[in-house]
C-alpha cells in the first residue's frame, strides 16, 4: 500500500477527486485553502492579496496496483493545464488501521 499526496490549484475543484474515483480509488483526506509556492516555478498561491489563489489537499491510501494509473492521470492532468500547477509524492505505508 502506498500514500499519495496531491497538492494542486483550488481550480480544480472536484475534478482530482473525480480523477481517483475514474482510477478506482475511494477513500481520501481533504484539505481545502492551503498555501504554498512552487520548488521550480509557477506564481505563490498563498491567498492574500498580492498572491489570491490558493491550493487544496488530498492524502490518499492506495493499493499498489493502482498507483501506477492515478500517477500517470495526474501527469496527463499537470501537462494539459501546466499553469494551474499541480504536485503528487508517493511513500510506502508501512501499517494501516
Amino acid at each position: 500500500m502506498k500514500a499519495i499526496f496531491i497538492a494542486y490549484n483550488q481550480a480544480y475543484n472536484q475534478e482530482i477527486v473525480e480523477l481517483l474515483e475514474a482510477e478506482g480509488q475511494r477513500g481520501y483526506t481533504v484539505w481545502e485553502e492551503i498555501g504554498g509556492r512552487g520548488s521550480v516555478d509557477g506564481e505563490p498561491h498563498l491567498g492574500n492579496h498580492a498572491w489570491p489563489t490558493q491550493n487544496h489537499a488530498i492524502l490518499s491510501a492506495v493499493e499498489d496496483d493502482l498507483v501506477p494509473g492515478i500517477m500517470e492521470a495526474l501527469r496527463k492532468k499537470d501537462r494539459d493545464f501546466k499553469d494551474l500547477g499541480l504536485r503528487a509524492y508517493t511513500w510506502a505505508i508501512e501499517e494501516a488501521l
